[in-house]
């Protein structure tokens, strides 16, 4: 009762890497609170397969509906299995992955249970509220941190009366990290009938087609990012250059992407990716809120731009002031000459 939940997307009978990264969360959340780690999961064919990719961070109890019909996700099914074991274990928080079928689950369980949601959470923390209007002091709720207002600002959400408090985060926030490979959690292994009726199943996936991701913007140990200060897509080819010859990829700025000078899927920040790479270079990136959002866990930031007092200049360990046309064709020659 009143424990911490991590909702399981999974592909197949693979578990997805954003699950991973919240039950690592989760763990330090329900630590925090001295309450245990429960996580749930629903497809077809997952027993025995899917256990010990979820247990070892340091999940306390797992709840398993394995049956037809629950892959590929399809809303009605997820949702009831969720809402009716919510109803009956009341879990004060739970997280779920902010993508595809988060976005699709978590507001209508949200709305089930009249519990509110926060969406797209970059923080998660524990701590207390008080509301001078009515005079109480809330104990132990979770902070759903998120940029709002377009990203001027970072608003700290909470939800005193109403459970679960729910969040969803971004893959990449968070990290995902093995607490005991050996680790010893209850497994569950529910009856699907008896959560979700025989005409939730009426919506049936006829064909599902799955694209391979084009690059591995998330994993790169080295990112190129580029704004709107690059200047053109032309320019953009000088980012691909230098990203080529240090092993990288390219990434960038939402003002980038809405100019046209490089694709969506490469847009880092609030409404992108999240990257930890242990070299960030930024150029021609002013440093939004939204953007900063999405990189500032990288492990060297490089800022080169024309204006010394762009923001992202802050948060950089290294300035280089200068425009992109100049100073990267500068990076790749000396690169190129000291690394024979």
């Amino acid at each position: 009762m009143n424990n911490v939940f991590v909702y399981i997307e999974i592909e197949g009978t693979k578990v997805q890497e954003v699950s991973q990264e919240l039950l690592t969360k989760g763990r330090k959340l329900a630590d925090e609170l001295g309450v245990q780690l429960h996580a749930v999961v629903a497809g077809t064919g997952i027993k025995g397969a899917v256990e010990s990719q979820i247990l070892p961070y340091g999940v306390d109890k797992l709840f398993v509906f394995d049956g037809d019909g629950l892959f590929p996700y399809t809303s009605k099914p997820h949702t009831d299995i969720l809402v009716n074991l919510f109803k009956r274990e009341e879990p004060q928080i739970c997280l779920m992955g902010a993508t595809v079928i988060g976005r699709d689950l978590g507001p209508r369980v949200s709305s089930s249970l009249t519990s509110g949601l926060t969406a797209d959470c970059t923080q998660l923390e524990i701590g207390d509220y008080e509301d001078k209007r009515a005079g109480k002091v809330y104990k132990n709720l979770l902070y759903q941190i998120r940029p709002a207002f377009g990203g001027n600002i970072v608003a700290t959400i909470v939800n005193p009366d109403h459970r679960p408090q729910m969040a969803t985060v971004r893959s990449g926030v968070m990290k995902a990290e093995v607490l005991d490979a050996q680790y010893q959690g209850e497994v569950v292994y529910e009856n699907v009938a008896d959560f979700v009726p025989a005409e939730d199943y009426v919506v049936k996936v006829i064909e599902r087609h799955v694209e391979a991701a084009k690059h591995n913007l998330k994993g790169a140990p080295i990112v190129v990012a580029g704004g709107y200060g690059v200047g053109s897509k032309e320019n953009f080819d000088l980012l691909f250059d230098l990203a080529t010859l240090l092993h990288g990829e390219v990434g960038a700025s939402r003002a980038a992407v809405d100019a046209g000078f490089c694709d969506h899927d490469r847009q880092i920040g609030q409404t992108g990716v999240t990257v930890h790479p242990k070299v960030y270079i930024a150029c021609g990136i002013s440093g939004q809120i939204q953007h900063i959002a999405g990189m500032q866990d990288s492990k060297i930031i490089i800022s080169i731009n024309s204006d010394p007092d762009a923001p992202i200049n802050k948060i950089a360990d290294y300035v280089i002031t200068g425009t992109v046309e100049d100073v990267v064709p500068k990076l790749i020659k000396y690169y190129k000459s000291n690394s024979k």
